[in-house]
């Protein structure tokens, strides 16, 4: 929370998520050639789409604004056009409770804003308590999805798509009878194959998982459902629990219903993996982890920080180190190395982007010069490793209230961006998205 001063001198607490640049912009805007600084590499021919909160009327968490999606064009060395639409929810007009008198979810209300992938020809965007709502990369939305009728859950925002075989692998959770959580996979063509449930012994809020080649990382965290804080109508009902505990859930990906082993770690929280492995015998799994989070509000005075766990199959034994000091958040790899050993990972740090190198442990910072979002690699058509192609975020500059999409050099990490586009208004810090190539 901050603190705001009005005319007459009194003050007031506002969320933090009111104001800055997490305050919502109030308008869908159109642009078209876009003004560049530097040259866009002619060989980016897609789109770049980030999801993020931006509600039409003040909430009570930053989790519950309606999505917005911003967009540009590149194609021909040229930045065709920007636009941000809202994610047209069957709930967006005429919103209605997640939970119905029954207490049955209602999976059509949504307001997806957090993230925006591509699979088997259709780009989805999500939110961890619905459906998956489709759009068009020009961003009008076409509705609901379910997989032609086969998914009765909701979809993590963090779904993983195998570089190997094509499938696509997530959980749905939050429903208030068991299972709580439910695991899904769809094939390379987006056939729903598999539908299971994970027994864990509360409705845990499970943001995200991992994936190897071989196995399923589930993590069982202690930030649980809160009954009394879902009675006070709060948006966000989950809350610390230290009676709890904390486990990851190994499932082998060619046993799918199969037994999850459970492995015991320190409590901790976890809202985004950067990459898990196999390593022999052992399972790398490498995250943002936070000491605690929610305690006793839906705030975030901790800071999360890289850490590993390497989980051995073979002893059952679970080690944890932490890999920097550094705050960040929003750690992304070459997603074509989904559960493969990745050598880079970037992160957003404070007014930079970090990039680890996951085998030495040493980082690199790319200072922004303004407040970055989110990066997203691009790989070059030729490029066979990490450090062939690009890195793409939204900057917020202070100075003068706006937002680039900047284009950085992968091979240049440190150095000066390759591009600067000038968008026509600032883009709100937000959350995930992905290139999407033409």
């Amino acid at each position: 929370m901050t603190e705001a001063t009005d005319t007459t001198g009194a003050t007031e607490t506002v969320p933090f998520f009111s104001t800055g640049n997490y305050a919502p912009v109030r308008d869908e805007v159109t642009a078209s050639d876009l003004p560049v600084t530097g040259s866009i590499p002619a060989e980016l021919d897609g789109w770049y789409l980030r999801n993020g909160p931006n509600p039409r009327e003040l909430t009570d968490h930053w989790f519950a604004g309606d999505g917005m999606i911003h967009g540009v064009r590149l194609v021909n060395g040229r930045a065709e056009w920007y636009r941000n639409r809202w994610v047209r929810t069957e709930s967006f007009q005429d919103p209605f409770p997640l939970y119905g008198n029954d207490g049955i979810r209602n999976l059509h209300a949504s307001v997806a804003n957090t993230h925006v992938v591509r699979h088997a020809g259709r780009t989805l965007a999500l939110v961890e308590t619905s459906l998956p709502y489709e759009i068009t990369n020009e961003l009008d939305t076409l509705g609901a999805y379910d997989f032609h009728g086969k998914l009765a859950d909701s979809m993590t925002a963090h779904p993983k798509i195998c570089p190997t075989t094509g499938e696509l692998h997530f959980f749905g959770y939050g429903s208030l009878s068991t299972p709580h959580v439910t695991y899904h996979r769809a094939d390379a063509s987006g056939e729903l194959t598999i539908n299971r449930g994970v027994e864990v012994p509360a409705l845990t809020m499970m943001h995200d998982f991992a994936l190897t080649a071989g196995h399923v990382v589930f993590m069982d965290l202690p930030i649980v459902f809160n009954l009394d804080v879902a009675v006070a109508g709060q948006a966000m009902p989950f809350r610390w629990d230290d009676s709890y505990g904390a486990r990851l859930g190994v499932l082998r990906r060619d046993d799918p219903y199969g037994t999850i082993r459970w492995f015991d770690i320190d409590p901790c929280y976890v809202f985004h993996v950067a990459n898990s492995y196999d390593d022999g015998d052992s399972i790398v799994l490498q995250a943002v982890r936070y000491p605690e989070l929610w305690r006793n509000s839906g705030g975030f005075e901790e800071e999360g920080k890289m850490w590993q766990w390497t989980i051995n199959l073979a002893t059952g034994v679970v080690s944890e180190r932490q890999i920097d000091s550094r705050s960040v958040e929003f750690p992304r790899i070459d997603d074509r190395l989904a559960g493969l050993p990745a050598r880079y990972s970037v992160a957003v740090g404070n007014g930079s982007l970090i990039r680890y190198d996951l085998s030495s442990g040493s980082a690199q910072e790319h200072r922004c010069n303004g407040e970055p979002g989110e990066a997203v690699f691009v790989p070059a058509a030729a490029g066979r490793d990490e450090t062939s192609g690009w890195y793409m975020a939204y900057v917020y500059d202070p100075a003068r209230d706006g937002s680039d999409l900047v284009i950085i050099d992968a091979s240049d990490f440190a150095g000066k961006p390759v591009a600067r586009v000038q968008l026509p208004q600032r883009v709100p810090h937000g959350f995930h998205g992905n290139w999407i190539s033409a």
